[in-house]
């Protein structure tokens, strides 16, 4: 099999990024649209606030009267609109959030306030801001107030909800099968025989894919059988739009999987990445159906889904954003047996917020990662990192 070797992490990112196609959209109820990428710029039907609206508890008067005793004509509740406009000498006392009266500029609060037995109030502070939010100051009619591409989240949500769009278009959610290949596999359920490992990786890479917001397909574990496993691969590529395979990708005597998706019509674009964890990604495209293989070990799998598989998950919803990398001092020297390629190391941050690694026996170490806050990045080139040198942490 002929090597397709990339460089480096963002070289594979780019090229997969050229080969997506964006999804069509849809129409969803805006409480069910967390997480989803909205398709759509969505602009305010109304001002906001909709009206000249009290800051807090207390009295509503012209500023040129503070000081004064003043006559108060009516109590204003939040939700009632006033009864009468303030002139000279007067006041109204009113709730926070209702409908500020007219001829008022000003309101003062009610701690600041005395009442007398004539039932007339006069500000007893040296000084008052407006306490009034003015009709429109946040957002104005017409005005835009999510763009599209956004990933929603709670505060978007409100948003939607404040401008009226309850039916917000969105991307669709990609379809993923998830295929474990190894003869060597059994369901969790089972208890392991001599030289069987229960299945981790398949059931991982379900949750981080309906993690991106992906309708998952899980088609469980495949024997090392090549007619068996070109079945399973052309089922899962005919019922999704992203295949991702679990093992199989390597140059094993059983590794079936790279020559099955050239049968089935799909261009590798690459099957190595100069990176570790995780050389043996591969990538493969036929229009707009798309085969990440991953290798079979867990740590291998796990990273290469968040750094890799991830981002193109969600490129496919129109949605990529500037990877978050925290910089954070070492706790302690850090040095690796070689350089040649950009490492990826579990990584966990103590009380000192300093990075700390964590104990790593290689990528089929599962436990390496299960308490990792992160894993920081190690360029190629670089082998020993000091204590307190300054590293990069991605935040899982």
């Amino acid at each position: 099999m002929e090597n397709k070797i990339l460089n480096n992490l963002q070289q594979a990112i780019e090229l997969a990024f050229e080969k997506a196609k964006v999804l069509p959209t849809e129409q969803v109820h805006f409480l069910e649209s967390a997480g989803r990428i909205l398709a759509q710029d969505v602009y305010s039907d109304v001002n906001m606030p909709p009206f000249n609206k009290s800051a807090m508890d207390g009295y509503a008067c012209r500023k040129e009267d503070l000081g004064a005793w003043l006559q108060m004509l009516e109590v204003i509740p939040a939700g009632q609109p006033p009864l009468h406009t303030i002139g000279a000498g007067q006041c109204s006392k009113i709730m926070t959030g209702a409908a500020v009266p007219k001829g008022a500029d000003t309101v003062f609060m009610v701690e600041q306030s005395e009442v007398n037995g004539s039932q007339k109030v006069r500000f007893t502070g040296s000084k008052t801001n407006s306490n009034i939010c003015l009709l429109g100051e946040d957002v104005t009619t017409g005005e835009r107030v999510l763009t599209s591409g956004t990933r929603i989240k709670a505060q978007h949500i409100a948003m939607l909800a404040a401008v009226g769009c309850t039916k917000p278009e969105v991307y669709q959610k990609p379809k993923v099968g998830i295929i474990s290949t190894g003869s060597e596999l059994v369901e969790p359920d089972v208890f392991p025989q001599a030289s069987q490992i229960r299945n981790s990786n398949g059931h991982q890479m379900n949750i981080q894919a309906q993690e991106c917001l992906c309708v998952v397909n899980y088609y469980g574990t495949v024997e090392d059988d090549e007619q068996a496993t070109f079945d399973l691969i052309k089922r899962s590529t005919a019922e999704n739009d992203v295949t991702l395979i679990s093992g199989g990708v390597s140059v094993g005597d059983f590794d079936y999987v790279p020559e099955i998706i050239r049968q089935l019509g799909f261009e590798i674009l690459f099957n190595k990445i100069a990176v570790k964890p995780g050389k043996h990604t591969t990538f493969a495209f036929n229009q707009n159906k798309y085969i990440i293989g991953l290798p079979g070990n867990p740590v291998s799998s796990f990273i290469q889904f968040e750094i890799f598989a991830k981002p193109f998950l969600l490129k496919l919803m129109n949605f990529s954003t500037s990877e978050i990398k925290i910089p954070l001092p070492l706790a302690s020297d850090y040095e690796r047996r070689k350089s040649d390629r950009e490492e990826f190391i579990p990584v966990k941050i103590n009380a000192k917020n300093e990075v700390e690694t964590i104990r790593y026996h290689g990528s089929a170490h599962i436990h390496a990662y299960h308490e990792a806050y992160g894993f920081m990045t190690i360029p190629e080139g670089i082998r020993l990192i000091k204590k307190g040198e300054t590293v990069y942490v991605r935040p899982l």
